[in-house]
């Protein structure tokens, strides 16, 4: 297996402002045998963490409760350096999922979940643009919050890249034939969208998730990344597409993998100047500049790097329980 590069710390103008938005919950775990444990999770509010532990300025904007969960979830995410919007705490229930693991580490989930952004939360978002965002999963999909975060997202386009995550929830979601029109609305959007293997079979289920991919890279977003777990991954962009190796480790639980390659990729092609804008880079010259990146049929090595950083964001992952991705220093190893 290729050598996987190792993670050079960020400077200082690499350091681009992210948002976030998103659920922020905790995940309940219970394995096969073992007993329950409560871990900080929520797809987006992992992707924040991940991105806060790589030195990135980030602000994650969704909903907590004023409960212990909430706090256990606040604490968390700023410990590792993510801010959380004005109004994404309040007086309500903080949202769960618990996730059964099997034997091989794979986790199912079950939700007690609302979703809505706060006004105040809405209006924080209208102050101060950032240069990237970055949403997905529950968020997108389940009303009322969903309507919220899709006209969001078409608001900030003109002035930041955006990455999207569909992460399915198909205990939470409507038939996918229901489903597939917003999708689809979300990827044309965005510059970098990543999904799993499992996601694409659910929303098309008579099509080989290879084909979505592809036909994806073609309607909107320059790069197309298909998770496929112990396999590695795939990218597609408009000429071609590109395996990624798995990085091999001793698995503990997969929770909050996904999450932390999303967090990885992202943090690279902020680094490298391919999403983002800021310090006098409009977010446009970084949409244009990856654009131009994948206009070719091979991929280019810093596209290679970046996937290849993510890959061993995720690995290093699952090698500790729940959703608790590495630091910058930590991938330095």
């Amino acid at each position: 297996m290729p050598a996987v590069p190792t993670v050079r710390r960020l400077t200082p103008a690499s350091r681009l402002p992210a948002l976030v938005i998103g659920e922020a919950l905790v995940d309940i775990i219970a394995g096969p045998d073992g007993p329950q444990r409560s871990h900080p999770g929520g797809s987006p509010a992992n992707v924040a963490l991940g991105l806060g532990r790589l030195g990135h300025p980030v602000r994650l904007a969704t909903r907590l409760g004023r409960d212990h969960f909430g706090s256990l979830v606040q604490k968390h995410l700023e410990d590792s350096g993510v801010d959380l919007a004005p109004g994404s705490v309040v007086d309500a229930a903080t949202s769960t999922a618990t996730a059964v693991l099997d034997s091989a580490g794979a986790a199912n989930y079950t939700f007690d979940i609302t979703w809505a952004l706060s006004k105040a939360v809405e209006e924080a978002l209208r102050d101060g643009p950032p240069a990237h965002v970055h949403a997905g999963s529950i968020a997108t999909a389940l009303s009322p919050g969903a309507d919220q975060v899709f006209s969001t997202l078409h608001a900030l386009r003109a002035s930041a890249t955006i990455s999207y995550d569909p992460n399915l929830r198909p205990a939470l979601l409507r038939p996918a034939e229901q489903e597939r029109e917003r999708v689809e609305q979300l990827v044309a959007i965005s510059d970098v969208v990543k999904a799993s293997e499992e996601d694409l079979a659910w929303l098309h289920p008579d099509e080989n998730p290879d084909k979505t991919a592809a036909h994806w890279a073609q309607n909107g977003p320059s790069l197309v990344v298909l998770t496929l777990g112990a396999k590695g991954a795939r990218a597609w962009w408009r000429h071609g597409c590109q395996d990624i190796a798995p990085v091999p480790v001793q698995v503990v639980d997969t929770v909050g993998a996904g999450d932390a390659f999303m967090a990885g990729l992202t943090s690279r092609l902020l680094h490298a100047g391919l999403l983002g804008g800021g310090l006098g880079v409009k977010a446009a010259t970084a949409r244009v500049a990856l654009h131009a990146a994948t206009d070719t049929n091979r991929l280019p090595a810093v596209l290679g790097d970046a996937l290849a950083v993510a890959a061993r964001t995720a690995a290093l992952t699952c090698t500790r329980e729940g959703a608790d991705p590495p630091t910058a220093a930590e991938l330095m190893v």
